[in-house]
């Protein structure tokens, strides 16, 4: 039972200070997000569900920030999956409008705060006004470096890595005869993440415990967190909870604990 409020979040959990962040020593490098519970939020107060969808923005402007003043360096949002194209098309198109919108109004505030924005997924499938806003904000950003934030739509963990293995055939034909080329590491630099660090902590709000085809291949090694809390209500305070369930964990990629704490006290010496 202990292990599984660690693992959901619980709010007895260590808290650090909203204002000054975790510490240093535990903050996670890259930090991956599935923003669930807009909808919901939106229901539980009988408003519209779009209006959560544009709250869910507030709270999205709220963790960037706060990733930036923890001295977090990647931050990936899941905005928008392969299989969202099933929800209602009204709220699809609500979906599509804000996302645009929200690209025009923050890339400025991106900039001004060094965080470099990425789009992740089949963007093919956007409307040509997402698409150019997409290459324009992504052009804008290209410079900065305290953060990458990369948004993740029309994106699926299974897609990423089909794409990846039709990219490396393309590239190395020869793998056809030889499937000793195919490696993890040849499919891991051709993934939509390429480049980047693999997640240190997973978080998923609003309740639901899996990870919905996202970063399938990249989360193998990472350390799951999920909140009760829906996305509107995700601010710096739940941040600061999630990094501090992370702390308390020991991650030893398939070592002893003895091995681990010898790697450690190697290091320090």
């Amino acid at each position: 039972m202990k292990a599984l409020r660690r693992l959901t979040g619980s709010r007895n959990a260590a808290i650090s200070d909203a204002s000054a962040g975790a510490p240093a020593s535990v903050v996670p490098r890259h930090v991956a997000i599935i923003m669930d519970g807009n909808g919901r939020w939106a229901t539980r107060r009988l408003l519209p569900r779009t209006v959560g969808h544009h709250k869910g923005v507030d709270a999205v402007r709220t963790t960037v920030e706060a990733c930036v003043q923890r001295g977090i360096e990647y931050l990936t949002l899941f905005a928008f999956s392969s299989e969202n194209w099933r929800r209602p098309e009204e709220e699809v198109s609500v979906l599509m409008t804000l996302f645009v919108s929200a690209l025009e109004r923050e890339v400025g505030r991106l900039t001004r705060t060094g965080v470099r924005l990425k789009v992740i997924g089949d963007v093919s499938a956007f409307n040509p006004t997402l698409q150019a806003a997409i290459r324009d904000a992504e052009a804008r950003t290209a410079g900065n470096d305290k953060l990458t934030l990369t948004v993740a739509a029309n994106y699926g963990g299974r897609w990423d890595v089909a794409q990846a293995m039709r990219r490396l055939l393309a590239e190395q034909p020869e793998c056809m005869t030889d499937p000793a080329l195919i490696t993890p590491e040849a499919i891991d630099a051709r993934l939509a993440t390429a480049g980047m660090p693999e997640p240190d902590l997973f978080i998923r709000t609003g309740g639901e415990q899996r990870i919905s085809n996202f970063l399938l291949w990249q989360l193998a090694y990472t350390e799951l967190y999920f909140t009760d809390d829906f996305w509107p209500d995700f601010d710096a305070a739940a941040l600061d909870r999630a990094i501090a369930s992370f702390s308390e964990r020991e991650r030893r990629f398939g070592r002893t604990s003895a091995q681990v704490a010898a790697t450690a006290t190697a290091q320090r010496g």
